[in-house]
């Protein structure tokens, strides 16, 4: 889908498949004939739309498999169907194109501008929806979606515990938002790998880490970890602090947790 919607941006190539549309018809007939036609011609709206199915009609048929499953179709015949599934005629679709072409140039192109901005928020709405299932599939965070204060408390803190199955570099990504009025002293991600043998007593190797702003603000960050053979437990806390918790008001939220598989080991 993205690299039938990757053909949005090129105007010329939907002029291309008008003139083919009507590659047929002669554009010899006199302006004056041409106008007595405008009442006939297809309403604006409609013709924003079924230029777009055209559209995305011919990027479908530029796919091998979908090309090969509809070898037996030509390009007249596939934009006549299109046509006519709008509830018009290849004849009609003529004499609008015409119409445009000869009287009201200016008018076509805000017409194919129209066909632009529809097909291009198309190809965003897909990119988008790729990167979500995307992050679904590799995503190997196993924890709770969000974290907050001050519903945070001993028994419901951000500290996790991940066993990795393969070794490498992963990227731990998540938002955060540290509000002013949070009492906790240099508040922070923490993170260290530990092997499975000696998880609570065995040495560990910390990831270098980060403060969090207090400003209120919604803030991206991220935080490689390194994961070798044999300390394959990742632990941590995604909010730590210097400051005893009891008594303090924290407020916190941390959302949109990934950890994503970078590259291959490091040994």
């Amino acid at each position: 889908m993205r690299r039938i919607l990757s053909k949005a941006g090129s105007v010329h190539k939907i002029t291309c498949l008008i003139l083919i549309m009507i590659s047929l018809v002669t554009l010899s007939c006199s302006r004056r004939e041409i106008k007595l036609d405008k009442k006939n011609l297809i309403p604006e709206k409609e013709l924003v739309s079924l230029l777009t199915d055209i559209h995305l009609a011919d990027g479908l048929l530029m796919l091998p498999k979908i090309k090969a499953g509809y070898s037996t179709l030509d390009s007249i015949t596939t934009y006549t169907q299109i046509i006519e599934k709008h509830g018009y005629t290849k004849e009609i679709m003529d004499k609008t194109m015409k119409y445009y072409f000869i009287n009201d140039p200016k008018k076509l192109n805000k017409i194919y501008d129209q066909v632009m901005g529809i097909l291009s928020e198309m190809e965003s709405r897909v990119q988008k929806q790729s990167l979500i299932e995307s992050a679904r599939l590799y995503n190997q965070w196993p924890g709770k979606e969000f974290y907050s204060s001050p519903n945070l408390s001993d028994k419901d803190s951000s500290m996790f515990d991940i066993t990795i199955q393969r070794p490498g570099l992963y990227t731990l990504a998540f938002s955060a938002t540290i509000f002013p009025d949070d009492q906790s002293l240099n508040p922070r991600p923490v993170v260290f790998t530990t092997s499975p043998d000696s998880i609570d007593s065995g040495k560990r190797r910390y990831m270098k880490s980060f403060k969090y702003l207090k400003d209120g603000r919604l803030h991206n960050y991220s935080l490689p970890i390194h994961v070798r053979n044999n300390s394959n437990h990742v632990r941590g806390w995604l909010f730590y602090l210097d400051n005893s918790p009891s008594g303090l008001k924290t407020h916190i939220k941390i959302e949109n947790i990934s950890l994503i598989f970078t590259s291959a080991a490091i040994l």
